[in-house]
């Protein structure tokens, strides 16, 4: 019997629906074996063809039965094969399908509707094969049957999309952000009000219980914590270990990078919040106010909140002419309103060696409207207070650091809306500050590195308990506080004969020490800084604060580098890599150092080519040291080059090595650094160089992108 190729084809149809049919049976007893699990990933691939035919054949099978065509054999036969075509490469597409809903990270309501709808299309199709040569298949069967199939097609495909790419996304780009009810500061949990809408945000759609791709689930604090199949999103405390920022940093052409390319991308701000969020322990309870008020967290954290709502205070006065309050500005005056639409005003004074009591009487036009003074470091004086007093709506008033001694204070108890006074480094004492405790609507009042003591301060406390007295840090002994870091005074830290080293510390009495062969600085043996230190070389130097009855401070690391010569020209024999070539060749003799934020234009980078630069010097240079600086950051596959050779000589045809080196790579997770590979040689005249560093091509067993080409990421040459 000779079997033809259309009835091959009805044969394979058959045995592909009955396959289908025992798939959708037996789904849940069955293992996709590995070697199948590539076909089942074929499906998205090879799912728009079946689309296209099964399309153009529905249209053709709806006009089936109109005159024109009704008894043309070729019409006839050419949408048959079409139909059987379209349904057998959607059987095939199915079976796909199936296999790879089996693998994890797929489950939920989406991919049933996606399943059935596509199952439906074989079923319905095959129907309409077989039976539509039947003597009962008339036109309203046909039409019916076709827009069925059309609309399946479009309901598994949408279903399809939402599956990938997540909930609407074909409307996302021309969609308004829906955005989440702001929660007020005071109710605010880090992780469920800041945190996780984040999540929400830019991650829910690709890891939701419809779709754990990587079967990580971030709907909820437990799935989170969870993590996924390489692993927990983050480690508490250690951002710089955690898949979640590593992900984040890679570079967007990659395929891990999360979000992925095409899907809305975190900004700056969160990713930093995400980033102090992991490097405070991940916390899921604990709130917002319950961070320190300084915590770096905390200040970001509410940036993401509902400002706190303090009710408008309503002024019962008029508003000053504006010519009025023009008049009353000048270079050290400023008269200014404190809100759009309203009559208040707030003046501040500048330059005590022009301050003359006639400053304050100047501003009678506007005593009404005057609810803030500030005269911080001026030199009023007790009698200057009684001026003051008539400024009778006066909230707030700073004499911090005035020649006030505390006898003028009886002036201003009659002002009834003073609400702040501040006296700090004044020589107010407590008979005196004591007269102001009878104003009812002071709230508070600042008092630190004033004369009075601990007991008097407590004892005005006692008095007006509404009150809240200010008095700054003061030290015991008891309890040592950790210093902060020395700072640098100078931002040049790329040198070309010799720079003196500047550092200093806010805090008086403070002993800086230093190193200069990497090793941390002791209280006790390491050089104390003075002002007298001169860096000729590279340099690495290590600082820490000391002061008795505080704790040291952290290290401070300050690399210095020294670049006598300049190239005249420099190029590249091989192109960087086309998104992070900054300003070309030239930003490696910029003298211009690059920080952790690679996207910033300051660094050149390379991964499919070696970094092979040509530098040309006009007139013969001695060299005998070239230093190269480059990145590590092993998260988003920053690597130190595996092998670097210095080329020199008189032309570019007449080359010799000069020296070759060979940096470690890293064998296991590491802190990122900047790293100096410093190439000596002999001392020589050269005229032409090529430097040649060249990068990591398969990263390590132990990374999670294991045989991945690195980065390499240069961003400065010093040549000495």
């Amino acid at each position: 019997m000779k079997i033809t190729l259309k009835g091959f084809a009805e044969n394979v149809l058959f045995m592909a629906n009955a396959f289908i049919i025992f798939l959708l049976v037996f789904g849940n007893r069955i293992a996709v074996p590995y070697w199948l699990q590539p076909l089942g990933r074929m499906h998205p691939m090879v799912l728009h063809f079946p689309i296209v035919i099964l399309l153009l054949a529905m249209l053709l099978e709806f006009f089936r039965f109109k005159d024109t065509y009704a008894k043309e054999k070729l019409y006839h036969d050419f949408t048959s094969w079409l139909l059987l075509a379209g349904t057998l490469f959607s059987a095939v597409t199915v079976i796909m399908g199936l296999f790879l809903s089996k693998e994890e990270g797929y489950s939920g309501n989406i991919l049933q509707w996606h399943k059935w709808t596509g199952v439906s299309i074989v079923f319905i199709t095959t129907f309409i094969y077989y039976c539509r040569n039947a003597a009962w298949y008339k036109l309203p069967v046909a039409r019916g049957g076709a827009v069925l199939t059309i609309l399946s097609v479009i309901l598994a495909g949408h279903y399809g999309a939402a599956l990938t790419h997540g909930d609407n996304f074909v409307l996302e780009p021309v969609s308004s952000p829906a955005e989440s009810a702001k929660v007020p500061l005071e109710q605010a949990k880090v992780f469920e009000d800041v945190v996780m809408p984040i999540f929400s945000q830019k991650c829910l759609s690709c890891h939701n219980i419809e779709k754990a791709k990587g079967n990580l689930i971030m709907d909820n604090a437990q799935a989170i914590l969870k993590g996924g199949k390489t692993g927990k999103l983050f480690v508490p405390g250690k951002p710089e270990l955690s898949l979640l920022i590593e992900r984040i940093h890679l570079p967007l052409d990659e395929k891990k990078h999360m979000p992925p390319r095409g899907k809305s991308q975190l900004t700056e701000k969160e990713i930093q919040l995400l980033k102090l969020w992991v490097k405070n322990n991940a916390e899921m309870k604990k709130k917002v106010v319950d961070l320190p008020a300084t915590d770096s967290l905390r200040l970001l954290a509410t940036t993401f909140l509902a400002p706190v709502e303090t009710p408008e205070e309503k002024f019962e006065f008029a508003a000053a002419d504006e010519s009025t309050v023009k008049k009353l500005n000048n270079n050290y005056r400023n008269v200014y309103s404190l809100a759009k639409e309203s009559p208040a005003l707030a003046v501040n004074i500048y330059n005590k060696s022009v301050y003359k009591p006639s400053v304050l009487k100047e501003l009678s036009e506007v005593k009404k409207q005057i609810i803030s003074l500030n005269l911080s470091g001026m030199p009023v004086s007790d009698d200057d207070l009684k001026i003051i007093s008539g400024f009778e709506n006066l909230r707030k008033l700073n004499l911090n650091f005035t020649n006030i001694t505390g006898t003028g204070l009886k002036h201003l108890v009659i002002l009834p809306h003073l609400n702040a006074l501040s006296l700090s480094g004044t020589k107010v004492s407590y008979n005196l500050v004591k007269q102001v405790l009878n104003m009812g609507g002071l709230r508070q009042l600042t008092l630190w590195n004033t004369g009075l003591s601990e007991a008097e301060v407590s004892q005005l406390q006692k008095i007006n308990k509404n009150l809240t007295v200010v008095t700054g840090f003061k030290d015991d002994g008891k309890h040592p506080v950790k210093l902060n870091k020395p700072r640098l005074n100078t931002d040049i830290t790329v040198f070309k004969d010799a720079i003196t080293l500047q550092m200093k510390h806010l805090i008086n009495g403070v002993k800086i020490r230093y190193t200069t062969d990497g090793t941390e600085p002791d209280s006790l043996k390491s050089p104390i800084y003075n002002k007298e230190i001169v860096l000729s070389g590279n340099t690495t130097i290590k600082a820490k604060a000391y002061k008795a009855g505080w704790y040291g401070s952290d290290v401070l690391v300050a690399n210095f580098y020294r670049s006598t010569y300049k190239p005249d020209s420099i190029s590249f024999l091989l192109p960087a890599n086309e998104k992070y070539r900054a300003g070309g060749a030239k930003v490696l003799i910029d003298n211009q150092l690059g920080d952790y934020d690679f996207n910033l234009g300051k660094w050149i980078a390379f991964r499919e080519n070696n970094m092979e630069a040509m530098l040309y010097f006009k007139q013969p240079v001695t060299l005998q040291s070239i230093t190269l600086h480059v990145m590590k950051q092993i998260q988003p596959y920053i690597f130190p080059p595996t092998d670097v050779e210095v080329w020199g000589g008189a032309t570019q045809n007449k080359l010799h090595l000069l020296g070759r080196l060979r940096p470690d790579i890293p064998k296991k997770m590491e802190e990122r650094e900047f790293i100096k590979i410093e190439a000596k040689f002999k001392s020589q005249r050269i005229s032409c160089l090529k430097i040649v560093a060249k990068n990591l091509k398969k990263l390590p067993e132990w990374h999670p992108a294991k045989g991945q080409p690195a980065w390499l990421f240069v961003d400065e040459l010093f040549l000495n």
